[in-house]
């Protein structure tokens, strides 16, 4: 059953008892999620940890509805969802500008509107002053910002991130961290992320799903009671990494 942290009235998201299916290298039914039931408390900041193959990426689709599943329940409470790769996913042709403004231009904004739109949320990530410039041109970091701000323009209720700190350094790491912190406090959202990194869950998450591989399942949802703004180096943090560790170790 969905964990008791949050009823169907005040979650974002409930799955309950969801199952999906996908062919293996053999053309062969094989379950890619089985049983999957948790909820997500509206305005949360939500982690989705476990070992690869867990079926975490998966279940980001299922609940984007990118991909059917075959069994269970999902209540969607949320009007729009966008998201952050862990690959960027920015079109190499255009602007820094014309990748924050493509999900309006595709919901048929006229352009001053959604130019006007996407610097704003350029300025919002640090990047105003590189609008014109190309992927290419710009670091991991800063592609991981033009995604963000991409995401924000279209003004979600549910922002799901996909590991999106996996190809950034530890400095540039640490700065996305707070200023996506920053973000989600000032929008009032409610964020799922896929991570792998123990610490970063601990850090950022009111709530941590616990995912097993082979099929994908749930372990374990913990809840983190820890203080805002999170001291990462007490003894309180030290604590709930290492039992988050003990955990993930146990279904590895």
């Amino acid at each position: 059953m969905p964990n008791s942290m949050a009823t169907h009235a005040d979650s974002a998201l409930v799955l309950s008892r969801v199952s999906a299916h996908f062919d293996d290298e053999r053309k062969r039914d094989a379950a890619a999620l089985e049983d999957i039931s948790f909820s997500v408390p509206a305005g949360a900041f939500v982690s989705v940890i476990g070992p690869s193959g867990a079926g975490k990426s998966t279940l980001m689709r299922v609940i984007l509805g990118l991909m059917p599943h075959a069994s269970g329940t999902i209540v969607r409470n949320f009007s729009r969802s966008a998201m952050v790769f862990q690959n960027y996913a920015l079109f190499p042709w255009l602007t820094a500008l014309d990748n924050a403004a493509f999900g309006l231009k595709m919901g048929g904004m006229p352009r001053q509107e959604r130019e006007k739109i996407a610097r704003e949320k350029l300025k919002e990530v640090g990047l105003e002053h590189l609008a014109d410039h190309y992927p290419a041109a710009l670091s991991g970091g800063q592609r991981q910002r033009v995604g963000l701000a991409r995401a924000l323009a279209i003004s979600p209720d549910l922002l799901i991130l996909d590991e999106p700190f996996s190809n950034l350094d530890t400095i540039t790491a640490e700065a996305l961290k707070t200023d996506l912190l920053k973000i989600w406090r000032a929008y009032g959202m409610t964020v799922l992320m896929v991570n792998h990194l123990i610490p970063d869950a601990i850090e950022l998450s009111d709530q941590i799903i616990v995912m097993n591989a082979h099929p994908g399942r749930i372990e374990k949802v913990l809840a983190v009671d820890l203080p805002r703004p999170r001291d990462a180096r007490g003894a309180p943090f030290f604590k709930e990494v290492d039992e988050l560790t003990e955990i993930i170790r146990s279904v590895s």
